[in-house]
């Protein structure tokens, strides 16, 4: 198994502001006010699949429909207001309803803060991601599409939830690369978010024996990684980026 010190590293070489400007996390690094970093962060961690050289252009121009206002657009959205926009699995309905339901969360109930603090405070079979998604499958219209439910999928099916695991990760930690600006949990409690890239260098690390890319997964390599830090096992999110690209 990798040892502490290789470890850290790791996160010493690749946790800074370098790391930004390849990295989903560079789009809300573009903004200052709180509710447009949560926002920004959402959004692309929506889109925050397949090639990330594609992903990235795809965001761009989602960025640009808004006018890089995401808080004012999506307080002001309206059916239409994106026109064809699409990606991979996700159509513009899906985008749509994603974004309705985000004006009805900011209008009515407060924000994603707001949103994902009940979630950890009301968890689901210990999974603090169902309030979450059950707050906007309860709000769809029509038929909601194949895209809608891959970008806010349901953790009750026991996948591994990167991409939210991701965007709490931002939020919550405070660092070169994360805002820290969400406390409503410790930092202790987030969780690693797991792709095949991961699972794959924490197999290699000995940090994973689980052969599933699921839930189970996601809290058998935290839970390791918390022997190493205990109060901020996701830091070695970091560290495991490093490590591949040290393996190329």
């Amino acid at each position: 198994m990798i040892t502490k010190s290789e470890l850290d590293k790791l996160v010493k070489a690749y946790e800074t502001k370098d790391f930004i400007k390849d990295d989903p996390v560079r789009f809300p690094n573009r903004f200052t006010n709180k509710k447009d970093i949560e926002l920004a962060g959402f959004i692309a961690s929506l889109v925050a699949y397949g090639r990330r050289d594609v992903f990235t252009k795809k965001l761009d121009e989602l960025f640009n429909l808004a006018q890089n206002e995401p808080l004012n657009f999506i307080q002001n959205f309206e059916s239409g207001m994106i026109g064809d926009f699409n990606y991979r699995f996700g159509k513009s309905e899906d985008f749509t309803q994603i974004f309705l339901i985000l004006k009805e969360l900011y209008t009515k109930d407060g924000g994603l803060e707001e949103l994902f603090k009940y979630g950890y405070q009301n968890p689901v079979k210990n999974n603090m991601f169902v309030p979450v998604t059950d707050y906007f499958y309860a709000r769809t219209k029509g038929n909601t599409g194949q895209g809608f439910y891959f970008m806010i999928p349901n953790p009750q099916k026991g996948g591994a939830m990167k991409r939210m695991c991701m965007y709490l990760r931002w939020m919550v930690r405070k660092g070169p690369v994360d805002f820290g600006i969400w406390n409503f949990m410790p930092t202790s409690d987030l969780l690693i978010p797991l792709d095949v890239h991961v699972a794959r260098i924490s197999r290699k690390m000995g940090l994973l024996t689980r052969n599933a890319n699921d839930f189970k997964a996601v809290i058998e390599l935290t839970n390791n990684l918390k022997k190493f830090d205990p109060q901020d096992p996701v830091k070695y999110d970091f560290a495991m980026f490093g490590y591949g690209v040290n393996l190329k």
